[in-house]
């Protein structure tokens, strides 16, 4: 005999599951799919709000996938990122409300990037603004990456326990993009990499060979980051590890530098060389130093002043680098003149947001948006004017001095050297930007604000002690 409490019961989960028959049969699948996920999105939240730093680890994989799965999904998932940034910011707070203790973010280098960020505010009053969605879209890149991550990596990433995960995270997930670009090579494009390889065949399909992206923006981004990784590993290599590990960090060095190769991006060797260059000299060991001196410099002399390996396309898509000649670098100083002159009587730029894609999307029709940009310090130069990329990089070379005296002074060989190689990082892709817009994609951006903010904390933070260099 039922009762009335079961026959309740049994009412409630049938009319339950006459309505999910109802979306069901109605088409609103999504609907079914987001029901069913909303517990696990549930305890993401709570685990956020409890954990921030899982924020930072989202926005970070988010940087390396977001862009390309653009692909096969028509959304802007690039401000996911920003959304992420936000929510983690939030959840510190709330982390953090009843505490008065802010003393990691009372430094110079957050004081300097914080004057950078009232620069590109107060371009909202620049008269040269086109559009001013276009610089809510645009001064994130410059700005407010910039300063977001460099917040949560001052408040979050403080010891060597948790520098080594961070790098062992980007490491993996540059081994996983460089196999997949090995899949584009050797295998072929999916449908919708195909379709967007339609849309680039110019920069991308080069006398017939393929110039891979993996899941990034484009090759340029991508071989950069690869550069960026491989200068990573093998300086992680040198370090006083296990055979074990040394190894692990080689092949990872091995597997990023050929997908670099097959990227074609010839900015990506300065990343590389700079890199190389700044290590070895803050390594102060001067033995090393001139061994590396000579294998940086037989390396150019073989590439600007001989053929060798000229038949193997990707070393001549290298050597082109060092050639002044190059039609692509001739055309990028015509356009620099171009601007040179249109700048003369802008002291302030065109405004943020009124070059690049930014400037073709809501303002195609001006000079700025037509004329390309190439280089990130172009760019910031046309939408900030001289004054604004004089501040720009004067904040950058101060950064760059005042970590590199600290590592300098630094003896403690356990915690110095996974810090050179994310300095080494800096100085490459410091570089390495005159020739790409590096900082303006991910992931790159995030890993750059996030090793200023992690060599901080462990040379000269609040919690720089004696302790959590042993950690």
């Amino acid at each position: 005999m039922i009762t009335t409490a079961r026959f309740t019961k049994f009412s409630q989960i049938g009319l339950c599951l006459v309505v999910l028959a109802i979306v069901i049969v109605a088409g609103q699948v999504t609907a079914v799919v987001g029901m069913l996920l909303l517990p696990f999105i549930a305890a993401y939240f709570f685990f956020l709000f409890k954990y921030p730093v899982i924020g930072l680890y989202t926005c970070l994989f988010l940087g390396f996938v977001a862009t390309g799965l653009t692909r096969y999904i028509d959304a802007p998932l690039g401000l996911s990122i920003d959304v992420f940034l936000a929510l983690t910011l939030l959840a510190t707070f709330f982390q953090r409300f009843d505490s008065k203790n802010w003393q990691e973010l009372k430094n110079p280098i957050v004081a300097s990037v914080v004057i950078w960020v009232l620069y590109c505010v107060f371009q909202l009053f620049n008269p040269e603004v086109v559009s001013y969605e276009a610089w809510v879209y645009a001064v994130r890149s410059p700005a407010f990456y910039m300063l977001f991550t460099l917040i949560i990596g001052l408040l979050f990433i403080k010891t060597l326990q948790e520098v080594e995960r961070l790098l062992h995270v980007w490491l993996a997930f540059s081994v996983l993009a460089a196999l997949y670009s090995f899949k584009q090579y050797f295998i072929g494009l999916d449908d919708a990499e195909k379709l967007w390889l339609s849309q680039n065949a110019s920069t991308h399909l080069l006398f017939g060979n393929l110039r891979v992206f993996s899941f990034y923006s484009d090759a340029a981004q991508f071989g950069a980051a690869m550069a960026h990784a491989a200068l990573a590993a093998l300086i992680l290599a040198f370090g006083k590890y296990s055979i074990g590990r040394k190894l692990a960090y080689l092949v990872c060095a091995g597997i990023v530098l050929y997908a670099m190769s097959l990227s074609g991006t010839r900015g990506a060797l300065f990343v590389l060389l700079v890199g190389i260059i700044s290590y070895l000299l803050l390594s102060k060991n001067f033995k090393t130093l001139l061994v590396g001196a000579c294998l940086v410099g037989g390396i150019f002399f073989l590439l600007k002043f001989t053929y060798v390996g000229h038949s193997n396309y990707q070393i001549q898509r290298m050597r082109s680098a060092f050639n002044f000649n190059d039609p692509s670098f001739q055309v990028r100083i015509k356009n620099q003149l171009k601007l040179s002159e249109y700048l003369e009587t802008r002291p302030f730029g065109g405004g943020i947001g009124s070059a690049g894609y930014w400037g073709l999307r809501f303002s195609p029709d001006t000079f700025l948006a037509k004329t390309p940009v190439d280089s990130w310090y172009v760019k910031i130069w046309v939408e900030t004017g001289i004054v604004g990329i004089t501040l720009y990089l004067l904040i950058t070379l101060f950064i760059l001095l005042y970590l590199g005296v600290k590592l300098w002074k630094l003896n403690e060989y356990r915690v110095k050297q996974p810090l050179l190689a994310l300095y080494a990082g800096i100085a490459g892709v410091f570089v390495a930007n005159y020739g790409n817009q590096l900082l303006g994609q991910m992931p790159t951006a995030i890993l750059f604000y996030l090793s200023i903010a992690i060599i901080y904390n462990l040379v000269s933070g609040p919690s720089s002690t004696k302790g959590i260099h042993h950690t």
